[in-house]
């Protein structure tokens, strides 16, 4: 997490915002053989209090996760930033802006109704934002091949002790340096971060 509270979201919701329009975060955890990350989709409960994900089992973490303390991280847009975009250029260094957030607990291994209602949560999700008509369901499946793939798997759930967002987007310059940021920054090919830039920007000084 950025030290700097201007890149703190001021609206209580727009982490887990993020976390859901994302979808997709990497999960740390320390191991017997040292720190280890892995990559997954996952699901933020309706009071984003619990995230919950699954892992191959041959994963490194899978092992270890059921009683640890883990991370998650959700990664947004990002892009450089120059010096030479300010007004003041001899005031000035090269940045980066970013989206992040980091959440952290304990985490629990899932039991095989509450992998599958996962796997049913993740599918309906996206399936509905991509709008497939009619969505896929895993009842097109064969019950005994989809046994079989849940089985090469484990679920778990993290329960959200702490969140540490950080949404560095120009947000300690003046209104007029963070326009200018903005358009070379799309002008670069970054538009995501751009548009959250202009929508996001002011955050820290709306009423």
């Amino acid at each position: 997490m950025h030290p700097d509270p201007a890149f703190r979201p001021r609206q209580d919701d727009l982490a887990a915002l993020l976390v859901r329009e994302i979808g997709f975060a990497a999960i740390f955890a320390d191991t017997p053989d040292g720190p280890r990350v892995a990559h997954a989709p996952v699901v933020l409960s309706d009071d984003a209090a619990t995230l919950q994900f699954h892992l191959a089992r041959g994963n490194g973490l899978t092992r270890h996760l059921a009683g640890a303390t883990a991370l998650a991280v959700v990664q947004g847009p990002d892009a450089y930033v120059s010096a030479g975009w300010y007004a003041e250029e001899a005031h000035a260094v090269p940045t980066w802006n970013y989206v992040a957030v980091e959440m952290e607990g304990p985490a629990r291994r899932l039991d095989e109704a509450e992998l599958v209602a996962q796997l049913d949560t993740l599918s309906a999700q996206h399936e509905a934002r991509i709008g497939a008509t009619p969505p896929w369901t895993r009842d097109k499946m064969d019950p005994n091949y989809f046994a079989k793939l849940t089985g090469a798997i484990t679920g778990f759930e993290m329960r959200i002790a702490a969140w540490r967002p950080t949404i560095k987007l120009s947000q300690n310059k003046p209104a007029d340096e963070r326009a200018r940021i903005a358009t070379a920054i799309e002008a670069t090919g970054h538009g995501a971060l751009a548009h959250l830039m202009r929508e996001l920007g002011g955050d820290r000084k709306s009423a």
